[in-house]
């Protein structure tokens, strides 16, 4: 298990120097001069040529591409992001300070969406073409259809302004979570329990399922230990991308609702032309990803003998 996690951990390694490359490209390739933007905002009058330079000088602008691409990439070996042009303050601290706020309103949707998602999409596929089967997929299909940012204005209208029952935005109590983990959980829990309809029916309809009945084992244990289980997991692997999704690409919701997390900072960043910030969150973001895909990928090993069995092979063979 440990060899196999080295492995695996290993070859991300050649994705996560793309990343921090196309990171620092892109955002190299965009248009505007940052030490004009950050010094306007910073100063009342114009600046100077001279505080231009100056600016340009002390932040490694001046320097080669391939220069900047060594200095960036050193310091992401060193756990460093490099430091924000607006604030002076190291972008993984600001990541890491506003990292809280996102996670408070992700993880509640996370996990109401795979709960939801599992209930519907088993109890669809044991009443396969029911009325109940065809009422939550159209359910699903419409709940798809709508963009996110639209979901949150319709349900600020319907449970902020008409009703007056919930906050329309800011961070506060238990009444500021509502709409924007409401509008999370709604946005993603309709594909994931499209696929658990859908893996549910290909795992009842196997030649082991169709045996485990035949031996007389009782269908709540038949459903929910053995169908159930092989089952999840396609739903694991769209679980961690919610998740990773969730924790770095929460910018709408987070602005809609004015929620002060990581997303909110990153759009101010953007406006702003804060390379750094920019860079940084992109990397970020790709390290979240490979991370949870390497936790989805281990969590195979559990829920699949087969996969453990493959690991231990291929771990003996070595």
């Amino acid at each position: 298990m440990i060899a196999y996690a080295l492995r695996r951990g290993l070859s991300l390694l050649p994705v996560w120097l793309g990343i921090s490359f196309v990171a620092f490209v892109l955002s190299s390739l965009s248009p505007g001069d940052p030490a004009q933007l950050i010094l306007n905002r910073q100063q009342d009058e114009p600046p100077t040529p001279a505080q231009l330079e100056a600016f340009r000088e002390a932040n490694g602008l001046n320097d080669p591409f391939l220069v900047q691409y060594a200095t960036f990439v050193a310091g992401l070996f060193r756990g460093e992001l490099g430091t924000s042009f607006r604030t002076g303050t190291p972008v993984l601290e600001e990541l890491v300070s506003r990292i809280p706020a996102t996670l408070q309103i992700t993880v509640p949707a996370v996990l109401l969406a795979v709960l939801l998602a599992v209930l519907i999409g088993v109890l669809s596929a044991l009443r396969r073409n029911s009325l109940a089967d065809h009422g939550s997929r159209v359910a699903a299909l419409l709940s798809d259809s709508v963009p996110s940012f639209v979901l949150a204005y319709l349900l600020i209208i319907v449970f902020a302004v008409q009703a007056g029952l919930l906050p329309v935005a800011g961070r506060g109590g238990v009444e500021h979570l509502v709409l924007p983990v409401l509008t999370l959980t709604l946005a993603t829990t309709a594909s994931m329990m499209r696929l658990t309809r859908s893996s549910m029916l290909e795992v009842l309809g196997e030649d082991y399922m169709r045996t485990a009945r035949a031996m007389g084992l009782p269908w709540r244990s038949v459903v929910f230990q053995h169908a159930l289980r092989n089952a999840l997991i396609p739903v694991v692997t769209v679980a961690g991308l919610v998740l990773a999704g969730f924790v770095t690409g929460t910018v709408i919701v987070e602005t809609v609702f004015a929620w002060p997390g990581i997303g909110t900072f990153v759009v101010d960043s953007i406006f702003d032309r804060d390379y750094p910030v920019i860079q940084g969150f992109v990397v970020f973001t790709g390290t979240v990803f490979i991370v949870i895909n390497l936790c989805v990928d281990l969590l195979y090993v559990r829920l699949d003998p087969r996969v453990r069995l493959t690991t231990g092979r291929a771990s003996h063979g070595r």
